[in-house]
């Protein structure tokens, strides 16, 4: 065992003393250690030895609960003697009655009268006597539980030791009792005494022991001096644990050190106890209190505890070790001991949140103070973006409010954090909500979010009956209610009380709410509003502060909405390099794996699900087709299709669009096939995904079914008057149908419609070249191309470059090839396969090993420098930064490209062959 480990002096000592007794000289040794430090163990040992060295063995082993019992000690000694009795020998029998006479007179204050002292003389003459025909050693484990007359018994045989054979081990803790103090006073005037002190095993000396026990290298990372601090009982359970299961177990470790705990005294396992519910952050006066001791008793105990190395500095050197303490706790008497902490903290003033974690765990909300701070703790919780910690204070504060108006107010604050992770548990609460909204017990900023929340699941009409009573109470210059009307108008036109707003957003009134109003509702006003009119007026640069802003509302009910109607207006800017720098890492939002502050996110998360949502629709906007699938599988994947609600339409509808540009047909085609919300089709997420069908069944040559979502798109913008907005192109894609259809004429008016316009022109000119004679089409298909690439759309970029192809193909086939190649490296680069296939076909009939030789041919008339500088100006280097990479001049850079045009026959840096690396490779 580790207990004997580092013992070897110790050991040898106890052997020198059992031959100073074999030699007639009678020894007292005193074992001095912390719990679990190994005196049990070596008494065992020293009694091994002795029995094989002709000693008989009088032991006992006090415990508490004999403590009270007079000459329990005595007699448990004096069992050792209960054999036949040889000729001369003292009957045993008679040692016991006896004592039973003298238990019987001792008095209850432990006193020893005056006829205990012929007791203690006959019992020692008895012992004696027996050491003159053999050597005894008399062993007492655990002495600070030892009965008094007992203690008085071994004083007085002590004093008599002289030449007799007989050594006396007595082994308890290094720390005395103050009812010790006297004993152990006298013991230590007995010249025959020797103290041999234990202590935790060193650094070194865990080592050696570990590789005894385990007979493997641990695992690093586990830290066994650490762990067990060195304790014998703690590393021997350690040891087999981490033979078993490779770390410390509740049913090793954990049932080690409660063993640690209970052979101590009632206060130090008060003591730990105190410690487990508390927690690391407990103070010393908080522990005694709870713990109900003096401060000099649980500072005694703390001690102890530390001395041993249960503890490390007053804390628990491992989780486990908590737990135990904790689980070895009845129910009742947890949940006792963790309203106590409560009340204790709470008049000392601490903070709430460390007094709701222990109205939490003892499932106690009835004092009166207690759903206040539960209120205030799950208010800092949410800030810290632990949503779940602020449920679960917010349910507890909820049950113990008596008052119907505070109730409402905290449900609607627990629905709001419930929302957080999983929308489909929190839609449990909506239909109370209502109820105390129409009651008239719900605030404005409450109702106003109840309502976004009604929306989401599709219940329109209980979100207009709630509208309606908070129209009623507020006054109509209310900011909040102002702001939720001009966002209705954008979001969910038919709900909207007058959908011709004031554009807010060129009001300098409006530059900020009003006094006591949501800054982020009034955000998503701004944004909507700028929507809905396509104004300018500083949108985009409005829109970038509100991402900016987002980690100062970190759990506003409105900051999903904001966040994405900002990135809209950066989409409909053709900023995708902002909304995708924001997008790659929203601020205020976590990482994209969601993982909260101790490990609560997890499963459902509202927002991480729908950045992801966005950050597909970016990927997708740009041409990135493997991140749009990724990142929409990712947002559907966080949360249910019950918590999406009518918004599932919103990232499903992004993924049937990417899966239909990538090729995967079947997958969009399975999506498709899934049960959504019939009041998704009166949302704009609806829209969303009706766009996506409508492309989806365009790609599988079903040109009617397109054409009648993509009008069903166009009929319901016109209904809910946002045709001005324009949330999706479809007029556009209508065309593409009607040209699909053959019906150009339908094809040419909704392309001139969509002209007449401000967004949409770069597809709009591709399909109207498509739509008019071979002749006009160059032009405009050149305009198409540059539109396309401000843009940074490169799906649309490698369809008219693929368009121009064809145009050029006519007259200057090395200019459609050029152009073929180029739409090619975009397509293949985006994950187009559908595009790429269709391009590679009409490559071969321009003849792709001609293209190929065309492109060698003027490759392998550039000098070395000049490939340099061509091969990185095709990668998109400018030229200062090529001049960089190159260490020359920018001056030189435009040189080279000068002559490069010339030779490879181009004007410009885009007409670069896409593949020019490749050539270089080759011929380099």
């Amino acid at each position: 065992m580790v207990a004997l480990v580092e013992r070897d002096e110790q050991t040898r000592q106890l052997d020198a003393l059992m031959e100073d007794c074999l030699a007639r000289r009678g020894r007292v040794a005193l074992l001095e250690g912390p719990i679990g430090t190994g005196r049990t163990a070596l008494l065992r040992g020293v009694a091994e030895r002795a029995e094989q060295s002709g000693f008989r063995c009088l032991r006992a082993s006090c415990s508490p609960a004999e403590q009270a019992l007079p000459y329990g000690v005595a007699g448990q000694l004096l069992r050792g003697l209960l054999r036949p009795e040889g000729p001369g020998e003292t009957p045993g029998h008679a040692l016991c009655e006896l004592l039973d006479r003298a238990a019987a007179e001792a008095p209850g204050d432990g006193s020893a009268p005056a006829e205990s002292a012929r007791t203690h003389h006959e019992l020692a003459l008895a012992l004696l006597g027996t050491a003159e025909r053999e050597p005894l050693l008399v062993t007492v484990d655990d002495l600070r539980h030892a009965d008094v007359p007992s203690l008085h018994f071994l004083l007085h045989l002590v004093r008599r030791l002289g030449s007799a054979r007989v050594l006396v081990v007595l082994a308890d803790e290094a720390a005395p009792r103050p009812r010790h103090l006297a004993f152990l006073a006298e013991l230590s005037r007995s010249p025959e005494l020797h103290r041999l002190p234990l202590g935790p095993l060193s650094r070194a000396g865990t080592a050696r022991a570990a590789a005894e026990l385990i007979g493997a290298p641990p695992d690093p990372r586990l830290d066994l001096h650490a762990v067990s601090g060195g304790n014998p009982l703690l590393l021997d359970a350690l040891a087999e644990d981490v033979r078993v299961a490779g770390g410390p177990r509740a049913q090793g470790y954990g049932l080690a050190l409660l063993s640690c705990l209970h052979r101590g005294d009632p206060a130090t396992l008060a003591v730990a106890r105190a410690l487990a519910i508390m927690g690391a952050e407990a103070e010393p006066a908080e522990l005694w209190r709870l713990a109900s001791l003096t401060a000099e008793e649980a500072d005694r105990a703390l001690g102890a505890l530390n001395a041993a190395e249960v503890l490390d500095r007053g804390r628990f050197r491992h989780p486990v070790a908590r737990t135990a303490v904790l689980d070895d706790l009845a129910p009742a008497e947890r949940s006792e001991l963790h309203r106590r902490a409560a009340r204790l903290l709470h008049e000392r003033g601490v903070p709430a949140a460390r007094v709701a974690r222990h109205l939490a765990e003892a499932d106690h909300a009835q004092e009166p103070w207690a759903p206040a701070v539960l209120r205030e703790a799950a208010e800092h919780a949410l800030l810290d973006d632990r949503a779940e910690t602020a449920s679960r204070f917010l349910r507890l504060a909820h049950r113990g409010l008596s008052d119907e108006g505070e109730r409402a107010g905290v449900r609607a604050r627990l629905a709001a954090a419930e929302w957080q992770t999983a929308p489909s548990s929190a839609a449990r609460h909506l239909a109370p909500l209502v109820t105390a909204a129409l009651g008239g017990r719900l605030g404005l900023p409450d109702g106003l979010a109840l309502v976004n929340r009604l929306l989401w699941f599709g219940r329109g009409g209980e979100a207009l009956r709630v509208l309606d009573r908070l129209r009623a109470d507020a006054r109509p210059e209310n900011g909040d209610l102002r702001d939720a009307e001009v966002w209705l108008a954008y979001a969910h036109p038919p709900l909207a009380r007058d959908r011709r707003t004031p554009v807010l957003a060129a009001d300098r009134r409006f530059a900020v709410p009003a006094p006591g109003g949501d800054p982020q509702l009034h955000a998503v006003a701004i944004l909507a509003d700028g929507l809905t009119r396509r104004r300018g007026n500083g949108l985009v640069d409005r829109a970038g502060q509100v991402l900016r802003d987002l980690p100062l509302h970190p759990r506003n009910p409105w900051t999903v909405e904001v966040a994405l109607l900002a990135v809209q207006v950066l989409l409909r800017a053709d900023r995708l390099d902002l909304a995708a720098a924001w997008c790659e890492d929203p601020p205020g939002v976590g990482d994209k794996q969601g993982e909260k502050q101790g490990g609560e996110r997890g499963g459902e998360d509202t927002r991480a699900a729908f950045f992801a949502a966005a950050r597909a629709e970016v990927a997708l906007r740009a041409g990135d087709l493997p991140t749009a699938l990724r990142e929409s599988r990712e947002a559907l994947a966080r949360l249910s299709a019950r918590s999406w609600g009518v918004a599932i339409g919103y990232p499903l509808g992004t993924l049937v669009l990417a899966a239909t540009r990538a090729g995967e047909y079947d997958e969009a085609a399975r999506c498709l096939a899934l049960s959504v919300p019939e009041q998704m089709y009166q949302s704009r997420h609806g829209l969303h995904y009706l766009y996506a069908r409508g492309h989806h069944h365009l790609a599988a040559g079903h040109a009617h079914a397109a054409l009648a979502d993509f009008l069903s798109c166009g009929e319901l913008i016109r209904g809910w008057g946002l045709d001005t907005a324009g949330p999706v192109p479809w007029r556009t894609d209508a065309a593409e149908a009607w040209l699909r259809l053959g019906n150009r004429d339908q094809a040419r008016r909704l392309i001139r419609e969509q002209l007449s316009r401000t967004d949409g022109r770069g597809p709009a000119l591709r399909l109207l070249a498509a739509a008019s004679p071979v002749g006009r089409r160059l032009p405009l298909l050149t305009e198409a191309v540059d539109l396309a690439e401000a843009s940074g759309d490169r799906f649309e970029q490698a369809r008219v470059l693929a368009d121009l192809s064809r145009v050029h193909a006519a007259g200057n086939r090395r200019r459609a090839r050029l152009l073929l190649r180029q739409a090619l490296h975009v397509a293949n680069m985006c994950g187009m396969r559908p595009l790429a296939q269709e391009l590679l076909s009409v490559q071969d009939d321009l003849g792709g090993a001609e293209a190929m030789a065309d492109g060698l041919e003027g490759i392998a008339s550039l000098t070395d420098s000049e490939r340099r500088v061509a091969s990185l100006a095709v990668l998109g280097n400018t030229n200062r930064e090529i001049a960089a990479k190159l260490y020359i001049t920018p001056s030189t850079v435009e040189q080279h490209l000068t002559r490069i045009y010339r030779k490879l026959g181009i004007r410009r840096r885009k007409e670069l062959p896409a593949d020019l690396w490749a050539g270089l490779r080759k011929t380099g």
